[in-house]
């Protein structure tokens, strides 16, 4: 079925911004199997003519899909709904087919949102502990009382790209401080999460009003120069280490689609999250079953470097939201937040660690991935290619959907001067 092939089955009917040769202006669309699905041009039609919000016009026109984002959730819900019910049949008729739907090989996609705010987490137990003892640091006592989290640069985001090696000032083994590219240069998997309802500033978000404020999902690689981390982290934490691009996959999967993966967390929380973190609602509810891998393209050799689930996350989505907004801060339509590194301590038959989402932690024996030491991948090299990948399998009817690909290929750094 083609519904199990691709990641955007009927179940799916995710969101993004697209543009073609033909039409190079970017507007809204969804995708459906093998096909993205011009929401620009349905609401044209007239398609979307019968929902509240719509008479506005030129929701799915725009270059964004902030306008969208932030129509109430019954508006959203019920656009959902109608392409749920139309597609299939508009995609079996040639004129419509003609008029709405375009190969996903000759779109161009483009970054989904407005964004004016970007965080990123630090909440995988499993990367916090490697990566503390791999940098010879003590966990920080705030770690398991509020979910760690520092502010990133929008100027960063992007959807799948190439990637320009970054220069920096790296402490050489002689002690030199040169400026000069990373040799480090690593990935870190994990999803974002955009915001579609606004929070004004001064108000703190109830945890039990968390999922109404969020949009949906992307896959999000925040490329790490581990190098340059190193020398600039003390005191005020990584600046250029981590501000010259973070990816994310094109697709945003709604909240509608994910609620038919909601999971229970599966790592304990000890101590007991403060109450204002305490999920309230069913602990089978309180976060998503989504496989996630990455994988690494060398010379043409393909080498798996993680399997791992955003349930196996010490804080959720749903409490790193509301952690967001516990100083009154407010939320905007659009901002994004990432979850952090979603290592896990999972194994293989090996006993080999399979659930790590980063390079660096491989640094130790315990944590070495035999296929990577033996060929020899410890960091990034100029023309490697990542690919990162999400699937879910929907538990009411068993149909597997995804994210799309998150995509990065290496490129040499530029030469100083140019």
């Amino acid at each position: 079925m083609a519904s199990q092939s691709t990641p955007f089955p009927i179940e799916n009917i995710p969101f993004g911004v697209i543009s073609t040769r033909e039409n190079p202006t970017p507007r809204c669309a969804t995708a459906l199997h093998n096909d993205a699905v011009d929401l620009s041009a349905l609401e044209k039609d007239g398609f979307f003519d019968s929902i509240s919000g719509f008479e506005q016009g030129a929701i799915f026109s725009k270059s964004h899909l902030n306008a969208f984002a932030s129509l109430p959730i019954a508006s959203r819900r019920e656009a959902r709904q109608l392409l749920c019910g139309a597609l299939p049949r508009l995609a079996e008729l040639q004129a419509t087919r003609d008029q709405f739907f375009i190969p996903l090989d000759r779109i161009q996609n483009h970054y989904p949102m407005q964004t004016a705010n970007f965080s990123d987490f630090y909440c995988s137990l499993e990367h916090a502990q490697n990566c503390s003892e791999i940098f010879g640091l003590l966990a920080s006592p705030n770690w398991h009382v509020i979910p760690s989290v520092y502010n990133g640069r929008t100027s960063s985001l992007n959807v799948s790209s190439t990637l320009i090696r970054p220069h920096g000032v790296i402490k050489d083994e002689a002690g030199g401080l040169p400026f000069t590219p990373t040799k480090k240069l690593d990935f870190e998997l994990e999803m974002g999460v955009f915001i579609s309802h606004p929070l004004e500033s001064g108000q703190i978000l109830d945890i039990q009003a968390v999922r109404d404020h969020i949009f949906g999902f992307v896959i999000l690689n925040d490329w790490s120069a581990r190098d340059i981390q190193g020398f600039e982290m003390a005191p005020l934490g990584p600046f250029h280490s981590k501000g010259f691009s973070t990816t994310i996959s094109p697709w945003i999967i709604t909240m509608d689609a994910l609620e038919s993966v909601q999971s229970l967390v599966m790592v304990h929380q000890d101590p007991a999250p403060l109450p204002h973190l305490a999920w309230k609602g069913n602990e089978n509810e309180a976060t998503f079953d989504i496989d996630l891998s990455a994988r690494i393209i060398r010379d043409g050799n393909t080498y798996n470097v993680t399997s791992t689930n955003l349930n196996e996350l010490y804080w959720t989505p749903y409490q790193q939201a509301t952690h967001l907004t516990s100083a009154g801060e407010g939320l905007s339509t659009g901002d994004i937040f990432g979850t952090g590194t979603i290592s896990s301590a999972r194994t293989d038959s090996n006993g080999e660690k399979t659930g790590l989402a980063c390079l660096v932690e491989r640094a130790l024996p315990r944590t070495s991935l035999s296929t990577l030491k033996e060929n020899g991948i410890v960091f990034f090299e100029d023309g490697d290619e990542l690919i990162i990948e999400g699937w879910c399998i929907n538990k009411t009817n068993g149909v597997k959907f995804g994210f799309g690909q998150c995509r990065g290929t290496v490129a040499p750094a530029v030469k100083l001067g140019h």
